[in-house]
């Protein structure tokens, strides 16, 4: 999808999916990297309209959001000033080099799509990373078949988007000079969830996740990886 599009939805964009919904994932995902990352400084990669890097921002780390959308950074300096916005291209990331302890970039890389794109966004984000740091890439499983259902249906994709491999995330980060820590999907909660049902299915997602078989069609990959020479 071209800036100009996301520009165009960006008032939109955080309707997109129902309320309660959005909020599971924030919280899992802020937890997530509370867990494998200390409070710091870091950097969102893809941040759209920024309401993971202000709920990080919240949990005492230091945030800037780096996109190509002037439209979705518009939303994020008037929603969440504490969070930098810059704008820019993860696969030209305007920072010096072991820049910040935490770089993630969140359901971004399938909208990138280009396999060189892709593989350079990575290198890049490992380059901004600091030695010890952390990297978490949480994107869209292609082996979750409900995928081509919700994008066939929300704002954000108009069928230009390629769904990324956990492989290829992986091959991804160890050639631009990243060492993996942590591979696995993560998610099972669907948009279609009523609100009142949503505690009960986070139990399911829960088992979902701890059972090697089931787990490989939860929504996400997640992958967290430092650069080499780090200390893991």
């Amino acid at each position: 999808m071209s800036e100009e599009t996301f520009d165009r939805i960006a008032t939109d964009y955080d309707e997109a999916l129902p309320a309660h919904v959005v909020a599971h994932y924030l919280d899992k995902r802020a937890a997530f990297v509370a867990a494998c990352c200390p409070p710091g400084s870091g950097l969102d990669v893809g941040c759209g309209t920024g309401v993971l890097a202000a709920r990080l921002a919240d949990r005492g780390y230091g945030m800037t959001g780096i996109d190509p959308s002037a439209g979705m950074l518009d939303v994020m300096a008037a929603e969440h000033p504490e969070v930098e916005a810059v704008r820019g291209s993860g696969d030209e990331l305007p920072f010096d080099a072991a820049s910040f302890d935490l770089v993630l970039t969140v359901a971004a890389l399938h909208h990138i799509a280009d396999p060189v794109a892709i593989r350079a966004t990575l290198a890049e984000m490992l380059r901004v990373c600091r030695p010890g740091g952390r990297v978490v890439v949480w994107d869209h499983n292609p082996r979750n078949p409900y995928w081509r259902l919700l994008m066939a249906r929300v704002p954000q994709d108009d069928g230009t988007e390629r769904l990324i491999s956990e492989r290829e995330v992986l091959d991804g980060i160890r050639a631009g000079g990243g060492l993996p820590l942590f591979s696995q999907p993560l998610g099972f909660v669907p948009d279609f969830v009523p609100p009142a049902l949503l505690p009960a299915m986070s139990r399911v997602e829960r088992v979902v996740e701890r059972t090697p078989l089931l787990r490989r069609l939860c929504a996400h990959n997640v992958v967290v990886a430092t650069p080499v020479g780090s200390p893991a």
